[in-house]
């Protein structure tokens, strides 16, 4: 790895990793040559790391996706969808209600910022405009430049990928690979839509993690199934808190899994 990143992502999303980065970031190895997070997000794993020498983001939602490009390639574009606009709820509902199909790509990645910064809990299906009496909005419309011209800079080397989780690891494995892993939660798999991941999909993820050249780091929820299903590796017990609303802040236990043990650095 090269120069210290600790950024921030420019999302909000559902199932981030804003408070779990850090723990993530102390077990990678320092020799790997490439970064793949395989079910990126919000990428705040990437952000928040020090430079690899070759990086890669993939996801499978389109949407999510077309955002990062237009970040990387058309800020200023991008920037200028959002000059007359307002946080409202008729404003969440008129963007709702537009097939994303039917848009240009900065028009669809303004679109989908809007929705996943105005919505409760950063929900990504069915989402529902979020409004508090205890805070602003996370969207600042005063700030959208200044906010996504980070994002743009740590994605200048990046390589954004929407392909299926398996070919993304097919394709990029390799000895000197390190692939970070955030699937779905064990119970919470149509969360982010549905049939993109499945129950069955962990023992498939499982599998093909037996054979990799590479190493990985695996980040899911700690539960009894899961421990059975990645049994063959090593798994470290961490706790995290859960942000979705303040009634649901509290602390849980989550699992780290490698295949290999972890030399844990100092932040």
């Amino acid at each position: 790895m090269t120069h210290q990143s600790a950024g921030k992502s420019p999302l909000a999303w559902l199932g981030g990793k804003k408070k779990l980065a850090d723990e993530i970031i102390r077990r990678m190895p320092d020799d790997h040559q490439a970064y793949c997070e395989v079910f990126a997000g919000a990428a705040w794993v990437l952000f928040k790391k020090p430079e690899s020498k070759v990086e890669i983001i993939n996801d499978i939602n389109r949407d999510l996706v077309t955002l990062y490009r237009c970040v990387k390639h058309h800020l200023e574009e991008l920037c200028k969808q959002f000059k007359w606009m307002l946080v409202a709820r008729d404003e969440f509902d008129r963007f709702l209600a537009t097939p994303a199909e039917t848009l240009t790509d900065i028009q669809r990645a303004a679109r989908f910022y809007y929705l996943a910064k105005t919505s409760f809990g950063a929900r990504i299906s069915k989402p529902t405009f979020g409004i508090a009496a205890t805070g602003p909005s996370r969207l600042n419309l005063l700030r959208i430049e200044e906010d996504l011209s980070e994002a743009h800079l740590r994605l200048s080397r990046v390589y954004i990928e929407n392909r299926p989780y398996d070919q993304v690891i097919d394709r990029f494995d390799k000895p000197g690979t390190l692939f970070y892993l955030d699937p779905p939660y064990w119970g919470c798999e149509d969360d982010y839509g549905k049939h993109l991941f499945s129950r069955d999909d962990f023992a498939r993820l499982a599998a093909q993690l037996e054979g990799l050249k590479g190493r990985f780091i695996l980040s899911l929820n700690d539960r009894p199934e899961v421990r059975e299903v990645f049994a063959n590796f090593h798994i470290d017990s961490v706790r995290t808190r859960y942000t979705v609303s303040a009634k649901s802040n509290q602390e849980v236990g989550e699992v780290l899994i490698t295949n290999f043990k972890p030399r844990l650095k100092g932040l």
